[in-house]
């Protein structure tokens, strides 16, 4: 819209025809759209870098991404996880616009040219890695409807993109969404954790801006948006010159907001009947829908394999240890490609280390992937790598370098039961899923502790598994891909860790001892060593 008071100053000497013509253009520009008074109005005028909307269905999410689209923004994409989803926004449009004049529907791009140019475009993203395809495009509005549908990390990658070359266009991200049902959205929550989260030690009002930069890939919350730099001690340095640092080394935090919304806060629904539709919803789905409850309906699913409060409760044991305890044992899940990370899990008795992540082009071979392996190495602790696919690879170079190397192909045969006794496992992917489960479970008091990471977090909470007979079945990790269209690697990777393989060296203490009959661990190792009999990684414990 026009700023008429940045053109106070000099209105006299504009032309009668040309103040005519602004005025009816800014005119038409109002009768666009205008935002309903209380939070949609509040969430229209916000300052903030990234705004969260909605809670509730019936808050007009919709109309307040379309609204400032045509009255704010220049370019501008609006996604949905999934495109037939985007059609109510399309129609949307059609009635403000009174036609679609300028749209090409197979490119999925409106051009607007009056009363202003405005480019908007439309985007679905249903699979992890789909989000790539739209680097490097730069738009001053991104508009993620049902933000709670994506992957957090397809948000993240997006905002990296949200720029404008126009110095005086005001740069934002809309999330609108209600509150999510599964594990899958539970992110959306910690994002926007001082409004959302009834644990936050330091919680928000409505419309409070709050800043935060990403520092070693975790949100930290700052007292204002001043930029920084990172010195070596990891102290914020504000006081700088910035010719004397590079522009990725300077930091600039985002501001966040939410604003919550309800079908209260929209008249034009009051005489549709829409709100005795949402008060007829069963619950949980009544209380989410209707007042925008985040802590309604965030119960696991019966088949999720390491429930959410046994996560958080070993989570929160965790502390940063120092010193650590020995080493004992390294899982290694290697990128199956570009989009993929390496992430090696280490593992100090029940004490679980903070996880080691290179992205899959860091990682592009064997002899890469060992000589990660080997840096990280404590203590002669035992390696364990997925050799399925890529894993083959790292294998052999460790193997070569006459490192404890232990391949593990989750596909052959189980070696043991449930703690029970009485339910068999169906594989060994099973076996090491069920067994991390046991040492979560709080009655059996193992004091696991995992390091508070929110990937870790979403990938244990992601898994489900089934009961086939008497038999337990932990999915597989392209069944798991295909159910949340992404990979759970953090989970893989420490549910190798858990394996507890003796260390050679407390057998090899000397050349003496090495001389005589000692202990051999592989003696009936049956998948990439000596014997034909299985593996049991499980015997002693």
């Amino acid at each position: 819209m026009l700023d008429f008071q940045k053109l106070a100053s000099v209105w006299d000497r504009i032309p009668e025809e040309d103040r005519k013509w602004l005025e009816s253009l800014d005119q038409a520009n109002q009768n666009i759209w205008d935002p309903l008074p209380g939070p949609q109005t509040m969430a229209y005028e916000s300052e903030a870098d990234i705004i969260g909307y909605g809670g509730a269905a019936g808050g007009g999410k919709t109309d307040l991404a379309v609204g400032k689209a045509l009255t704010r923004h220049q370019k501008v994409m609006i996604l949905r996880r999934v495109g037939t989803e985007l059609t109510g926004i399309e129609d949307r449009l059609t009635d403000l616009l009174g036609g679609r004049d300028g749209y090409n529907s197979k490119n999925k791009i409106w051009r607007i040219t009056a009363p202003r140019k405005i480019q908007i475009e439309f985007a679905s993203i249903p699979n992890a890695g789909d989000e790539r395809g739209y680097q490097g495009r730069p738009h001053d509005l991104l508009v993620f409807d049902e933000a709670a549908n994506f992957l957090e990390s397809q948000v993240r990658f997006l905002l990296g993109w949200l720029r404008s070359t126009d110095p005086k266009q005001r740069c934002q991200a809309l999330m609108c969404f209600n509150p999510p049902t599964s594990s899958e959205g539970r992110w959306v929550v910690d994002f926007f954790g001082p409004w959302l989260d009834d644990k936050h030690p330091n919680p928000a009002l409505p419309g409070e801006l709050r800043y935060f930069a990403t520092i070693a890939g975790d949100d930290v919350e700052l007292p204002d948006k001043r930029p920084f730099v990172l010195a070596p001690n990891g102290e914020r340095i504000y006081e700088f010159r910035a010719s004397d640092y590079k522009p990725t080394e300077i930091i600039t935090p985002l501001s966040r907001t939410f604003i919550p919304s309800r079908i209260s806060d929209n008249p034009h629904l009051y005489g549709t009947g829409y709100m005795n539709t949402l008060q007829a919803l069963p619950e949980p789905l009544r209380s989410q829908m209707l007042n925008g409850d985040f802590k309604a309906g965030m119960q696991d699913s019966m088949w999720q394999l390491c429930p959410t409060a046994w996560v958080d409760a070993a989570m929160d044991r965790w502390k940063d240890l120092c010193p650590k305890p020995p080493m004992d044992s390294m899982g290694i899940d290697v990128a199956r490609g570009g989009q993929d990370n390496t992430i090696i899990a280490r593992r100090h008795d029940m004490w679980f280390d903070k996880a080691i992540v290179q992205p899959g082009t860091a990682t592009p071979d064997g002899h890469t992937v060992a000589a990660m392996v080997i840096a990280n190495q404590r203590d002669n602790a035992v390696q364990h790598i997925d050799v399925i696919g890529v894993g083959a690879s790292p294998y052999d170079v460790l193997n070569s370098t006459k490192q404890q190397v232990v391949g593990v192909d989750v596909r052959v045969s189980a070696t043991a039961t449930d703690k029970s006794g009485m339910l068999t496992l169906f594989n060994m992917r099973s076996q090491l899923g069920w067994k991390f489960r046991e040492a979560l479970d709080p009655a059996n008091n193992t004091g696991i502790a995992l390091p508070p990471d929110k990937q870790l977090r979403a990938d244990l909470c992601a898994i489900h598994w089934c009961l086939q007979g008497k038999t337990i079945k932990v999915e597989s990790r392209e069944e798991t891909i295909h159910r949340i269209k992404r990979s759970p690697d953090w989970a893989s990777a420490y549910f190798l860790a858990l394996i507890d393989t003796p260390k050679l060296s407390m057998f090899r203490t000397n050349k003496e001892r090495q001389q005589t009959t000692f202990y051999d661990p592989y003696e009936n190792l049956g998948m990439l060593n000596k014997s034909n009999e299985p593996y049991d990684p499980y015997k002693n414990m």
